[in-house]
């Protein structure tokens, strides 16, 4: 959480755990709530402030409008959204533009003429292409595949097959119940394999980029005037990208908790926000 006073001056700010009210809607109000009183503890009555909410899970104005009903006793104002369109607003200063999203999961979201888009993603069942938990499935798909010596086993196969000391029913059994993040927590380690030249890694890697770029592709055609890329796997995936997509990026200007102070009509200062990576983590 970032608190800024009336000219966008930083003036406090805190750290939650995480909330996602689709998956736990009162511990995320709870963990909120603890944030706010933290972060305003120094401050006077936090009725006073304006704030802008950007929550995991807030699939829908009825989400929104419930999670603002339970809130709105703290605040003199509130805006509440999802996090995705907080870190949109953030990446474009909040003027219009596009967002691809590659962390846990993936997706897409355009904001044109003051109204925000949601596409891509879908959940890890039927889509998150290009996500870290997709990049997990695929490289344990490969993995059961080398053991069965259908293709190459590769160092970065061979690693994660000796979790299980290469046993396929327990490799199994592990994967029908894993989640989506315990799947993508394994994103990062095959991404490095890929960098490093491992040829499962770089197949998936490079897999997951065509997938981005897609995404970044639909921005474009459904009329964002700038596309940025953000989330945990951005600057990992960056090199994995076609050249066409990397060149259309352009970098985030702000990040997401900006975008809520956006959200909430606060200034921000952007002169010292930019810089020259089009691939930001979001926050």
């Amino acid at each position: 959480m970032r608190v800024v006073d009336g000219a966008g001056h930083l003036v406090s700010s805190a750290e939650g755990g995480s909330a996602n009210v689709y998956l736990d809607f009162e511990n995320a109000l709870a963990v909120i709530e603890r944030t706010v009183e933290v972060a305003c503890s120094s401050l006077g009555p936090s009725a006073q402030c304006h704030a802008g909410i950007g929550l995991a899970g807030v699939s829908s104005p009825a989400v929104a409008t419930r999670v603002a009903t339970r809130l709105q006793h703290a605040f003199g104002r509130l805006a509440v959204t999802n996090d995705a369109v907080i870190a949109c607003l953030g990446a474009h200063a909040g003027a219009d533009g596009g967002i691809v999203i590659a962390g846990t999961g993936s997706g897409a979201v355009l904001r044109l003429n003051g109204s925000d888009t949601n596409f891509g993603g879908r959940g890890f069942l039927l889509g998150d292409d290009g996500s870290g938990a997709v990049v997990g499935r695929q490289a344990w798909r490969r993995a059961l595949r080398a053991l069965d010596g259908m293709e190459p086993r590769t160092a970065l196969l061979s690693d994660l097959l000796s979790r299980f000391a290469d046993d396929p029913v327990a490799v199994i059994a592990w994967g029908r119940q894993a989640t989506s993040a315990e799947f993508a927590a394994f994103a990062p380690q095959i991404l490095a394999a890929a960098a490093i030249g491992d040829a499962a890694a770089l197949a998936i890697a490079v897999e997951a980029g065509r997938a981005i770029a897609e995404l970044a592709t639909a921005l474009v055609q459904r009329g964002a005037p700038r596309v940025s890329l953000v989330g945990g796997l951005a600057s990992a995936l960056g090199p994995h990208l076609p050249e066409d997509t990397r060149m259309r990026l352009s970098p985030p200007l702000l990040d997401a908790l900006d975008g809520a102070l956006l959200l909430a009509g606060a200034p921000v200062a952007t002169s010292d926000r930019t810089g020259g990576d089009n691939m930001q983590r979001m926050g």
